[in-house]
């Protein structure tokens, strides 16, 4: 993982720094690298991989919303933080799906549980997980996992490559995957909610016309699930 820092105003490139430093501090981790860019210009012109952004938006030279627009059209993925003093560039920013939106000054408490929103986004996307089956095991990212299925005494992933029948239960699955972006909506399913694609009062219809059931005390905790997850990949 490589964290950014675009901004022309050093005392908030230190902050950001401190911050990142500290995050990662609380919870154990070693911190990843952190690059530091003083305008748009020096960023765009970064050959290195561009994973998490935060990128200010009154800068001498490209502003903001034009480095933002250019990083989406060759790394889709980047996951952005706007940070700047004026709101009024909110509408701007969205057209490139700006992850979230930070007002200077910086409030500490409110970076931390955004940041690790965006941990949790970019490890759902690229982490990947051993699926043990009777024949070998197989290795595939998370974000490929559509739903874990039980039927009867078989468990069966649904991914995008293909089905597997798993050798682990659905505890084992319920443990491992992000409770962030999976969801069990019934007692035989485990939804990625990455995957869905429509849903009433009794099914979820996720990728590949996969369908689970949705039970009724589940649906309002299941529909709250599914809109914070939107909000959090807008």
């Amino acid at each position: 993982m490589r964290i950014l820092i675009c901004d022309d105003d050093a005392l908030i490139r230190e902050q950001l720094v401190a911050y990142i430093n500290e995050y990662f501090e609380r919870s154990g981790i070693p911190c990843p690298e952190i690059a530091c860019f003083p305008d748009g210009k020096s960023l765009l012109d970064d050959p290195g991989e561009k994973d998490i952004l935060f990128l200010d938006i009154e800068m001498p030279g490209f502003d903001g919303i034009f480095v933002g627009n250019e990083l989406k059209k060759e790394a889709g993925d980047v996951i952005i933080f706007v940070v700047s003093a004026y709101s009024t560039y909110l509408d701007d920013a969205m057209r490139f799906n700006v992850f979230r939106y930070l007002s200077k000054p910086l409030e500490k408490q409110r970076l931390f549980r955004n940041f690790k929103d965006a941990l949790n986004l970019y490890h759902n996307r690229t982490i990947r997980l051993p699926l043990e089956t009777r024949e070998g095991v197989h290795t595939l990212p998370a974000a490929h996992i559509i739903a874990v299925e039980t039927q009867r005494r078989k468990v069966i992933v649904h991914a995008t490559e293909r089905d597997f029948e798993s050798v682990h239960n659905m505890q084992y699955w319920k443990e491992l995957l992000p409770d962030n972006v999976f969801f069990q909506p019934h007692r035989s399913f485990l939804v990625n909610l990455a995957h869905v694609r429509d849903f009433d009062h009794t099914s979820i219809l996720l990728t590949g016309d996969v369908r689970a059931y949705l039970t009724k005390r589940k649906f309002g905790a299941f529909k709250t699930a599914y809109l914070l997850y939107l909000e959090s990949t807008r």
